[in-house]
C-alpha cells in the first residue's frame, strides 16, 4: 500500500513538471514581454519599498516638541507622491503585459488543442466521450488562464518584494532582519504542505467536472430519446451521483486552497510581532531610531504579505497545472498517419475497387472482418446487406480511410489507398449517410459545401434533382433561410434532403449510399431512386440498405453476415438460390 502510494506521487511530480514544461515552451515564445513584466515588477517593487523609508524619514523629523521640519516633511511628502504614482503607471502597465502573455498563450494552446483534433484519428473520438474533449478545450484552458494570470500578476512581485524586503532590512538593520529570517522558514512549510495536497484533488476535479459535463451533452442531445424511454429518472440518480462525487473532491480542493489565507496571516503575525517587539527593546536602548522601526514594522508586514499571496498563488498553480495536464494530454495524442510524401493525388478516378485479404477490427480482441475480397469494375452499383453488426458500415469506413485495415490491401484504379492522399480519396467519393450533418448558415451554403464555388443556377438544379426545392421554397427566405446547427426546424427527411443535394451538386465519380433515404417518405422516396438511378449511371457505387426494395437494381448484391461476404450475386440470382438473401427479403415481402 505505501508502495503504491509512493508509486502515485512520483506519478503525479512527473504529470505536474512535464505539464510545467509544456506551459513553459508556450511562454518562451513571448519571453521579451516576460521580460517587460519582470522588469515593471521589480520596478513596482523598489518604488514600494522605498516609500516605507521616506515614511522613516518623515516620522523622525516629527518627533520632539517644537523641533518639526514642516519643509523637509512636505519634501518627503512630494517624493511619496511621486513614488505611488510611478508605482501605479508600473503596476498598470506590467497587467496589461501579464494579461497580453496569459491569453496569447492560452490562444496558442487551443489553437494546437483544436487543430489536433483535426488530425486524431476517428478511433479517438469514438473512444473518448464529446464533453470530456468539449471540457478539457473550453472549461480546462479557462481554468489553466485564470491560475496563469494570478502566477503572471502576483507570483513575480511577491518573490520580488521578499528578496528586496530583505536587502531592505538587511541594510537598515541586521540584527531584527534576523529575528525576519528565522521564521520564514515557517510560510515554506505552510506553503509545501497545502501544494502537495492540491494538486491530484483539482485533478481529479477537473476530470469529474469533465465527466459531468459529457453526461450532460449526452442527455440534451438525445432528450427525445431519454423521455421516450421513460429514463429521466435513471439519468437524474446517474447525475446526482456523479454530481456527489464533484461535491466531494471539490470540497477537499477548495478545504486546502482555503487553509492557504489563514496560515498564511498566522506566519505574518508571528513576523510582525518579532519584528515589534526586538524592535521596541532595541530602540529603547537607543540601538534604532523610532522612525527606522516604523519602517521595519512596514516591512515586516510587507515581507509577510506576498507569502499570503504566494501561497494562494501556488493553489491556483497547481489547479491551472492540473487543467493544463488534461489539454496537454488531447495535445500530446498520436495523430493519424499522415500521407507519405510521394502520396499519390487521384484525379479522374475511373472507380475501379479492389479489397483484397482485408483484416480488420476495432477491438483486437474481437474480429470483426476477416479474409475479405471485392472487386468492383467501374460503374457497377454494389449493394451491401446484412444484419445489424455484420460490418456493413465498417466496409464503407474502410473505403473512405476512416480506418486504416489491419492486414490486406484496398486499392482505387490500381493503387493502394494508403499511397493515395486523404483529401483526393475522399474527394472522389460522394457520401450520403443516415446520419445528417448540417452547419450553422444558410440553406444555399449547407448545399454547396463540397463545391463553394457553384452558381445559384447549379445550386438550385443539384436542389430540384434531389426533390428539395419545393420545401426550400417554402422557407421564410428561400434559399438564403439561416438554419441553425444541425437543421434547426426542419425535419429529419427535409435535412437528409439537403445531404442528397450536397452530393447531386458535386457529382463525385463514385458514390457511398448509407441508408441515404432511411428519413424520407416512400412517395418522395421513389423520385431519389428515380434520381439516384441517372446520378449512378457511368459511376461507381456502393449502396447500404436495410429495405431490400430499394437495392434490387444493383449490378452486384453482397451479403454479409460476421464480418464476411456469406453471399453475392445479382437479386434474382440470390432469391433463386434461397439462401440468407431470400429469407431476409421474403421477411419483409411476407406477403
Amino acid at each position: 500500500m505505501a508502495e503504491d502510494r509512493k508509486q502515485e506521487s512520483n506519478n503525479k511530480r512527473k504529470g505536474q513538471a512535464a505539464a510545467l514544461r509544456q506551459v513553459l515552451s508556450y511562454i518562451k515564445k513571448y519571453r521579451l514581454m516576460v521580460g517587460v513584466s519582470l522588469l515593471l515588477a521589480a520596478v513596482t517593487v523598489v518604488l514600494t519599498l522605498y516609500v516605507p523609508i521616506l515614511t522613516g524619514d518623515a516620522v523622525d523629523l516629527l518627533l520632539g516638541k517644537g523641533q518639526v521640519d514642516f519643509g523637509a516633511v512636505f519634501a518627503i511628502m512630494r517624493k511619496i507622491g511621486i513614488a505611488v504614482l510611478a508605482t501605479a503607471a508600473a503596476q498598470w502597465v506590467m497587467n496589461i503585459c501579464n494579461n497580453h502573455i496569459t491569453y496569447h498563450v492560452v490562444r496558442d494552446i487551443r489553437e494546437a488543442a483544436f487543430h489536433r483534433l483535426e488530425e486524431l484519428p476517428l478511433k479517438y473520438l469514438d473512444a473518448h466521450a464529446y464533453g470530456d474533449i468539449v471540457s478539457r478545450v473550453i472549461a480546462d484552458v479557462d481554468t489553466f488562464a485564470d491560475g496563469l494570470l494570478m502566477g503572471f500578476t502576483q507570483l513575480f512581485t511577491g518573490v520580488l518584494t521578499i528578496g528586496g524586503t530583505l536587502v531592505f532590512m538587511l541594510a537598515t538593520n541586521v540584527p531584527i532582519a534576523l529575528v525576519v529570517v528565522c521564521i520564514t522558514p515557517v510560510s515554506f512549510l505552510v506553503a509545501r504542505f497545502i501544494a502537495t495536497r492540491t494538486y491530484s484533488m483539482f485533478k481529479l476535479q477537473s476530470e469529474t467536472r469533465g465527466e459531468q459535463t459529457s453526461l450532460i451533452e449526452e442527455m440534451i442531445d438525445n432528450q427525445k430519446v431519454v423521455k421516450t424511454f421513460s429514463r429521466e429518472a435513471a439519468v437524474k440518480s446517474q447525475f446526482a451521483e456523479i454530481n456527489d462525487r464533484l461535491e466531494k473532491c471539490s470540497l477537499k480542493a477548495i478545504f486546502f486552497s482555503s487553509i492557504t489565507n489563514p496560515s498564511t496571516r498566522f506566519v505574518n503575525s508571528l513576523v510582525y510581532a518579532g519584528v515589534g517587539i526586538f524592535g521596541a527593546l532595541l530602540a529603547i536602548r537607543g540601538g534604532i531610531s523610532v522612525g527606522r522601526l516604523s519602517c521595519f514594522l512596514s516591512y515586516a508586514n510587507q515581507y509577510t504579505k506576498p507569502f499570503n499571496e504566494i501561497s494562494g498563488v501556488v493553489t491556483e498553480l497547481q489547479n491551472a497545472l492540473a487543467c493544463a495536464a488534461r489539454i496537454f494530454e488531447l495535445i500530446d495524442e498520436t495523430p493519424q498517419v499522415p500521407d507519405s510524401a510521394d502520396a499519390r493525388v487521384l484525379t479522374d478516378a475511373e472507380g475501379n475497387v479492389s479489397l483484397e485479404n482485408v483484416y480488420f477490427s476495432y477491438v483486437p480482441e474481437k474480429k470483426l472482418i476477416q479474409d475479405f475480397h471485392l472487386e468492383v469494375k467501374p460503374g457497377r452499383r454494389v449493394a451491401i446487406v446484412g444484419p445489424t453488426g455484420c460490418g456493413k458500415t465498417t466496409v464503407i469506413n474502410l473505403l473512405m480511410r476512416f480506418y486504416d485495415v489491419d492486414s490486406g490491401q484496398i486499392r482505387v484504379d490500381g493503387t493502394d489507398i494508403r499511397n493515395i492522399t486523404r483529401g483526393s480519396l475522399r474527394t472522389s467519393y460522394g457520401m450520403v449517410l443516415q446520419e445528417t450533418w448540417l452547419r450553422t448558415g444558410t440553406i444555399r451554403d449547407n448545399i454547396r459545401m463540397g463545391k463553394p464555388d457553384a452558381t445559384p443556377q447549379e445550386v438550385e438544379q443539384a436542389a430540384r434533382a434531389a426533390h428539395a426545392h419545393s420545401f426550400i421554397q417554402r422557407l421564410p427566405q428561400g434559399y438564403d433561410t439561416v438554419i441553425a446547427e444541425d437543421g434547426g426546424n426542419l425535419s429529419q427527411g427535409q435535412k437528409q434532403l439537403l445531404c442528397i443535394a450536397r452530393v447531386m451538386l458535386c457529382l463525385p465519380p463514385m458514390l457511398i449510399l448509407d441508408e441515404a433515404t432511411s428519413s424520407i417518405d416512400t412517395r418522395t422516396e421513389l423520385k431519389i431512386q428515380n434520381a439516384f438511378a441517372r446520378m449512378m449511371e457511368g459511376r461507381t457505387s456502393f449502396i447500404v440498405a436495410h429495405r431490400l426494395s430499394t437495392i434490387r437494381e444493383a449490378d452486384i448484391i453482397l451479403v454479409m453476415k460476421d464480418g464476411n461476404i456469406i453471399e453475392q450475386g445479382d437479386h434474382e440470382t440470390l432469391l433463386a438460390a434461397g439462401g440468407f438473401y431470400a429469407t431476409l427479403y421474403r421477411s419483409q415481402f411476407a406477403g
